[in-house]
């Protein structure tokens, strides 16, 4: 049965990476028993397969890529399971989220709706302020 889990794992792997917590996840959800998914998880993470450390930065970055806030990010990682200490230092290792905003501010142009935009896509506030308020000559709300 530990075969059939390991097996399970890698189909779920197959399009995408996931964290062990997804994979932990989904195969409990398959009636997979503790020991089964902990023995697969332990061989997916000595290989390779499986590595948080990797998931959280390649995600950190693909989100930032898509003009996500560090909030939105910081979210994402932890749906998926990645611990608070690694997702900090994925978030940090992508491009400053106040570089994001401004190349969205330039593109969109200095509104509140470019504001609510931005707060939207999980930007702080001090971040949204900087970019649309302060330069603009005004606060916002």
């Amino acid at each position: 049965m530990a075969d059939e889990a390991l097996e399970s794992a890698l189909r779920a792997l197959r399009h995408r990476d996931r964290t062990a917590r997804e994979l932990d996840r989904r195969l409990a959800e398959r009636g997979f028993d503790a020991s089964e998914r902990e023995r697969a998880l332990d061989t997916l993470r000595r290989t390779g397969v499986v590595d948080d450390e990797r998931y959280a930065h390649n995600r950190a970055e693909a989100l930032a890529a898509r003009g996500a806030g560090d909030e939105l990010i910081r979210h994402e990682l932890d749906a998926a399971g990645v611990d608070a200490e690694l997702a900090e230092v994925a978030v940090g290792s992508v491009e400053p989220e106040l570089e994001r905003a401004r190349r969205i501010v330039e593109s969109r142009g200095r509104s509140p709706k470019t504001a609510r935009y931005l707060r939207g896509g999980g930007y702080a506030h001090d971040t949204v302020s900087a970019v649309v308020a302060s330069d603009a000559g005004r606060e916002l709300p």
